[in-house]
């Protein structure tokens, strides 16, 4: 019996009801596919079509079958034994994964001998699907980063564990890169969990058809991330509002307060490129409209921002309310997701409600052409899409179905198709600069213009050294753009002094994101009501750069400013991470690959190539050691004073000074603006 046979550049292998099938997919990558008694499908998650090349080389020799594809090659061995329990032969096929000097990068897990284990387990349920568990070895001494963005201040992943799943200010998005010189997809946007312990590697799927995960070879992070995103598609480049300031709260209740706020940052000469019209500025969720008390003429209010060089950002909620103008009409057209069982309302905040099915292509042609209708057509273009995990009220995933599959199965799709939904759209009417802010992520978000925020985090220090982490791991991820709500969410009293201390580090970090974007729901709140006397969603307590005291407005107005002095260097950083894949929020390894000190800096980060941050990040503190990388010399921007790289210093840092380094000679023009 012949052990593999080959279609094309395709290597496959057939055995116990599996089919097993590797191919090039990309520069120096591989795809792997296995289903149960079916063939392989062509499933489009987020890889992008690939053709093939015919530059792959094939060889069988018996039961040994290798793939080599430019600097990676596969090698497959299958094993057949008689097994004395079942009182027959069975027949295995193991995967290795080698790089271009024939060294094992990763290796799917083997039987065991007397263990009788499987690498690939494909667990048939009801029906036609499979429960996924997929084993790798553990790779000695490997460092791992990526997987999205989880509240956590861990920065080498090994030895951690992951609920592959969104909520609320957790966007999961299943890509690692090894320092062991490759990165790995799961492919696959099922609810699962991915596990990177001492004794394996384990990947699961709660619900799948089929097994699906690619991996590329790199003799650098910066290589490996350069094949992911030409894998699963580049960030389109950031538009120029994306550079500046974006001034938010929650929530401006009209359009006339909105105004006042803008107006005023130009009475005082500050920056400001985006202003953000925030949730419940509609009758009901789901209407997708201005509420015309509140909001009475959207284009002359569109057209005075305009005026002060100012562009308009709308909230867009994916849920439906039962009392909402379009509810029958979606619910009779099956453009909601839809209950499993029991009453189907998927959400309480502020009344009942469901979620649009932006997996099903009519309702992201049906929700585009709403917001077309109701907020194109007054000259906006920059969209807020909240809520897009989504955040059912229970996250009970198994409890729902799709267009795309049931919950459980394709669930952490949603936020890709919720981006893809107005990039579609906007993108078909003809407009070439797409950035709209979301609130999850998934593999391939990216090139839906999507910037990432980090969802609805705390007022605490904890909070702020969990997003310097969460922001190096979504670039890692491939999702280059990337905020937070500065100062966080919940909860910031803008009278407590303690607060004013977090707000300003927030808002100096904040400076050097990939875009700085001021949010929060802040105390003491504000009680709206409509003319006729019923209520409205309260506001929250103000949240504008002159709202904490005069000492801390001279430092929020001079780093505003110093955002501003970025622009052209950070225009150059979005190029490279639109051509290179590269993050704007960069790792120190990705720039340093070669100092094995900088595969362990989890509080500092570099904004593009040439600029080293070093928050503060604790209260009280006054300084900080700050990590050099080696193979540069680094000019303080403070003092102008010039190190060598490979070394720990310590800085001082007043509440007014943030530790920012330059690399060999960049941005001069910077030094003493610190």
């Amino acid at each position: 019996m012949q052990a593999f046979e080959t279609d094309g550049d395709r290597l496959i292998w057939r055995g116990e009801g599996e089919t097993l099938v590797v191919e090039p997919w990309g520069r120096d990558s591989l795809r792997v596919r296995s289903a149960l008694k079916r063939d392989v499908e062509d499933a489009d998650w987020a890889l992008l079509p690939q053709t093939a090349t015919g530059q792959a080389r094939l060889e069988i020799d018996g039961d040994t079958a290798r793939l080599q594809h430019g600097a990676i090659t596969a090698v497959l061995e299958q094993e057949s034994w008689l097994h004395d329990p079942v009182g027959r032969t069975r027949f295995t096929c193991r995967v290795t994964f080698l790089d271009a000097d024939g060294r094992v990068l990763l290796r799917e897990t083997g039987r065991g001998g007397s263990l009788d284990l499987t690498a690939r387990r494909l667990r048939p349920q009801p029906g036609a699907d499979v429960a996924l568990v997929a084993t790798f070895d553990p790779v000695p001494g490997e460092k791992l980063y990526g997987m999205g963005l989880y509240q956590q201040q861990v920065l080498d992943l090994k030895g951690c564990t992951f609920e592959l799943a969104h909520r609320n200010s957790q966007a999961s998005v299943p890509f690692v890169l090894s320092s062991a010189g490759y990165g790995f997809l799961w492919h696959n946007p099922a609810i699962g969990r991915a596990t990177f312990a001492a004794n394996r590697t384990e990947w699961t799927s709660e619900s799948a058809r089929q097994l699906d995960y690619w991996v590329t070879a790199g003799s650098t992070p910066a290589a490996i991330l350069a094949a992911y995103a030409d894998a699963t598609g580049h960030a389109p480049m950031m538009p120029e509002r994306g550079l500046g300031f974006w001034q938010c709260k929650l929530r401006y209740t009209s359009a006339e307060q909105l105004l006042e706020v803008a107006r005023e940052h130009r009475r005082r000469g500050l920056p400001m490129d985006v202003i953000v019209a925030d949730f419940f500025h509609w009758p009901h969720m789901g209407d997708y409209r201005f509420e015309d008390e509140f909001w009475p003429d959207p284009s002359a209010m569109v057209a005075e921002l305009a005026d002060l060089g100012v562009e308009l950002m709308v909230s867009v909620w994916p849920q439906v309310a039962l009392d909402s103008e379009n509810h029958d009409h979606l619910r009779k057209n099956g453009l909601l997701v839809r209950g499993e069982r029991g009453v189907d309302v998927q959400m309480m905040f502020e009344g009942p409600s469901v979620f649009l099915d932006v997996t099903d292509p009519r309702a992201r042609t049906w929700l585009w052409q709403t917001l077309r209708r109701s907020y194109g057509e007054h000259g906006i273009r920059t969209f807020w899409l909240d809520e897009a995990e989504p955040e059912y009220g229970v996250y009970d995933f198994d409890a729902v179905r799709l267009h795309a599959g049931p919950g459980v199965q394709v669930g952490n799709l949603y936020p890709q198709a919720f981006s893809r939904a107005l990039w579609e759209g906007q993108t078909g009417d003809g407009e070439t600069e797409v950035v709209n802010l979301v609130r999850c992520a998934w593999a391939g978000s990216q090139r839906y213009g999507a910037l990432v925020w980090s969802g609805d985090i705390a007022s605490t220090w904890q909070a702020l050294r969990a997003q310097v982490t969460a922001g190096l791991h979504m670039g890692v991820a491939g999702i280059p753009w990337f905020t937070t709500d500065i100062g966080g969410f919940h909860a910031g009293d803008t009278t407590d002094p303690a607060f004013h201390e977090l707000l300003v580090r927030w808002f100096q970090a904040g400076a050097f994101m990939p875009v700085m974007r001021l949010h929060g729901d802040r105390l003491p709140y504000e009680e709206v009501t409509a003319a006729d006397g019923s209520r409205r969603l309260r506001s929250g307590g103000p949240n504008e750069l002159w709202s904490f005291g005069e000492e801390v407005y001279e430092i929020l107005a001079r780093f505003v400013r110093l955002r501003e002095q970025l622009r052209p260097y950070l225009r150059e950083v979005m190029a490279q991470a639109h051509t290179d894949g590269l993050p704007v929020m960069r790792p120190l390894f990705v720039q340093f690959p070669d100092d094995p000190a900088c595969w362990d800096v989890a509080d500092q980060w570099l904004l593009g190539g040439d600029l080293l941050v070093a928050p503060v990040l604790e209260p009280g503190a006054r300084s900080r050691s700050v990590r050099l990388p080696a193979g540069a010399r680094w000019t303080c921007l403070a003092t102008g004073e010039v190190l060598d790289g490979g070394q720990v210093v310590q800085r001082d840092a007043p509440l007014g000074t943030l530790p920012v380094f330059a690399r060999d000679g960049a941005l001069a023009e910077l030094v003493g603006k610190l």
